[in-house]
């Protein structure tokens, strides 16, 4: 069964650090890919890598605090840091997207000129493959160990993927015909694309900072639980959870018997706390024990024991 493990935040930690040496190594070749050719469309894409580079160190920063177990300030911990990471990176793409609009403005206004193409996106492809070998996996370690600074990262390396082709094969075009306007129209096209990521990524996060329910999925899993763990009481209702981070806090209320002791509610309750959260990794089970005149009508969504 899935728990949430000192080994694992340990691996996040150590993924999060390697991100930062990842995205360094990125830049550096298509950096040198923009100052051999002299493409706007490289440097658009070179600029990016820049906020890959300031966002990685904001995701590591995030999941080393999301870590930090709770205290008294913080009662239910920090895990919400993650998401914070994650609209900071939405802004600092937001950010990339305007200083590069700008760059394609003037060179639509004063044109380009483009020396060693072929190299240049040469460089460009070696930057390209390895960015998206390690998108693949930050998403899926992310979505493996529940970060979301993981995989807000790993998705919008995978953005930067999917421009970097599109420049790659829009510049062979160039190559081929001659057409240096395009350059700056490839970098625009950029821009337009990677702007629209930041929003994704920003209003994604900002649902979860307000408490974003768990998935459907999850939620199923809750209540097929319930159900099988539930032996003693009569229904569960007013089933409710919140994402934060890695943790998923769940809560809801409990109907038993009126005649039943607290020890007896007390052991059904235990029981159930430890079935949800051996079975879902950074899950917290809060239940409220209500006597049988509490139960609500079938068909409200109760869960019937």
């Amino acid at each position: 069964m899935p728990t949430d493990t000192h080994d694992t935040k340990t691996r996040i930690d150590r993924i999060a650090a390697a991100n930062i040496a990842v995205a360094f190594a990125v830049i550096t070749f298509k950096y040198i890919a923009y100052l051999i050719s002299g493409s706007v469309a490289l440097f658009s894409d070179a600029l990016e890598s820049i906020v890959n580079v300031m966002t990685a160190l904001a995701a590591f920063g995030a999941i080393r605090l999301s870590a930090k177990p709770a205290d008294i300030d913080h009662p239910f911990g920090h895990h919400k840091a993650e998401f914070l990471a994650a609209m900071f990176e939405g802004a600092m793409i937001a950010i990339a997207a305007l200083l590069i609009l700008i760059k394609a403005y003037k060179g639509l206004v004063e044109g380009v000129v483009l020396e060693r193409l072929g190299l240049g996106i040469l460089f460009s492809a070696g930057a390209t493959l390895a960015n998206a070998a390690w998108a693949w996996l930050l998403i899926h370690r992310g979505t493996l160990w529940r970060s979301p600074a993981l995989v807000a990262d790993g998705q919008h390396l995978l953005t930067d993927v999917i421009t970097s082709v599109g420049v790659i094969a829009a510049l062979a075009l160039v190559a081929l015909t001659g057409w240096n306007i395009l350059d700056p129209l490839i970098a625009a096209a950029v821009a337009l694309n990677i702007l629209w990521m930041g929003y994704k990524i920003a209003t994604e996060s900002m649902s979860r900072l307000l408490d974003q329910a768990a998935s459907p999925e999850i939620e199923r899993r809750i209540r097929a639980i319930i159900e099988s763990n539930g032996g003693g009481a009569l229904e569960a209702h007013d089933i409710r959870t919140r994402q934060a981070g890695r943790a998923l806090f769940i809560e809801f209320h409990l109907v038993v018997p009126g005649a039943m002791t607290v020890d007896e509610a007390h052991e059904i309750c235990d029981r159930l706390e430890h079935s949800i959260e051996r079975t879902i990794a950074g899950s917290e089970v809060v239940i409220h024990v209500e006597p049988e005149h509490k139960a609500k009508p079938e068909g409200l969504g109760a869960v019937q024991l």
